[in-house]
């Protein structure tokens, strides 16, 4: 494979490259990650990743540090609720808050993934349906001051014990609610290389 960058710091992202034996190296570049009032909630992580990829071959246009055809991935992953998205809480408040919506709620997992180089993009986006069972305030609390999921989308993390007693279904890709559906990943990478 050409050498691809990792848009993300997110350590998840980095352990299912790892865990698909796929090489890469991160680089990371601050960027805003807000969108649009009227952007569809499908088309939003998609938009953020942009940014990031974007970001990412920009940076590295200026330091002349990479091959043109070096492949840069960027994901992002929302958690959507009645249609609306759901960002990282800002504290245990809350954090709190926002598993007491999602506790006894199917909600939708969006990531969305972006592999640009300098000649060419792919994007698109993968949904993982959740369901979860109702959730005590005890429970909410045990799992927030155990595990403070401040950096988490919809603030849980599926490999977490949130998800080992809390989750009653999914409908879709396990990895994409950890961060990253990583073999629909392998699949768009073999294809864009092919298609370079």
């Amino acid at each position: 494979m050409k050498e691809i960058i990792l848009a993300s710091q997110s350590p998840r992202r980095k352990l299912l490259l790892e865990w698909a034996e796929i090489s890469f190296k991160i680089v990371v570049k601050a960027t805003d990650e807000s969108f649009p009032d009227n952007l569809e909630v499908e088309k939003v992580p998609i938009h953020i990743a942009m940014n990031k990829a974007k970001a990412v071959i920009e940076f590295l246009e200026k330091l002349h540090n990479s091959e043109p055809e070096t492949i840069v991935l960027a994901a992002d992953t929302i958690v959507v609720l009645d249609n609306q998205v759901i960002n990282k809480p800002a504290d245990r408040a809350e954090a709190v808050s926002i598993l007491s919506r999602l506790s006894g709620q199917n909600h939708r997992v969006i990531t969305g993934v972006v592999l640009k180089n300098a000649f060419k993009e792919h994007a698109f986006s993968v949904t993982t349906h959740v369901q979860f069972h109702p959730l005590t305030l005890e429970q909410i609390e045990f799992y927030v001051d155990q595990y403070k999921p401040y950096d988490k989308a919809g603030a849980y993390a599926i490999q977490e014990w949130i998800g080992v007693v809390g989750i009653a279904s999914i409908n879709g890709d396990f990895y994409n609610v950890m961060g990253l559906p990583v073999s629909s990943v392998v699949q768009a990478l073999t294809l864009f290389e092919n298609d370079l």
